[in-house]
């Protein structure tokens, strides 16, 4: 995999950031065949844009707030990760939808992470509603995304057990430690040309 190119991966962010910290320290392995060259979020505010320039990256921020329609925003959107060439989308605390232009210009190219084992509890609430509907098991995802609401194809997936102890914050501190580890790998594998999609499904290329 020596020559393999390079990957241009944009991170969409618009809280602490806490996943892009974790896809910033794995970058910088010499087999990850990426490198993050653009941070963006709809939120001014976000932590995730001081991590980013902590790091040297190039940050981009504005809202859907500041256009007439969120047609005009994600064409804005699309005409930045056009001007940075980006290869990759990864999701990070995006609390926005991937709208339909950006879905169909990156489509196979967008990932995202999901605090629960999809396709149970889906949307913004997964820890809470995994923990309040009362599972002995919930998990991670990561995806790929399509037009739906966490619907696209499953990349990994691992599961954290729900202790007859835990709280909701607990719970979530053991959903963000897997998530920190499998969202890189997740990562990785696209950057290395791993990931298949068949028939709906993902295949992972093993390296012989």
């Amino acid at each position: 995999m020596a020559d393999r190119k390079l990957k241009r991966i944009a991170v969409f962010a618009s809280g602490f950031g806490s996943n892009l910290q974790a896809l910033i320290d794995m970058s910088d392995e010499s087999d990850f065949f990426g490198k993050i060259f653009l941070v963006f979020s709809n939120n001014k505010d976000a932590f995730a844009l001081k991590r980013a320039k902590d790091n040297g990256i190039r940050t981009e921020c504005f809202s859907p707030k500041e256009f007439a329609n969120r047609g005009l925003y994600d064409s804005a959107v699309c005409k930045i990760l056009a001007e940075y060439k980006i290869d990759l989308i990864v999701l990070a605390g995006y609390m926005l939808l991937a709208g339909p232009e950006i879905i169909s210009r990156y489509t196979g190219r967008i990932l995202n992470i999901h605090p629960a084992l999809l396709p149970s509890f889906k949307g913004t609430h997964a820890i809470a509603d995994a923990f309040n509907y009362g599972v002995k098991i919930t998990g991670v995802t990561v995806h790929f995304v399509d037009s739906g609401l966490d619907t696209g194809p499953i990349i990994l997936q691992e599961a954290v057990e729900v202790g007859q102890d835990d709280s909701p914050e607990s719970l979530e501190e053991k959903i963000h430690l897997v998530e920190h580890k499998i969202y890189p790998l997740a990562v990785k594998l696209f950057c290395q040309d791993r990931l298949q999609i068949v028939s709906g499904k993902v295949r992972i290329i093993q390296v012989i």
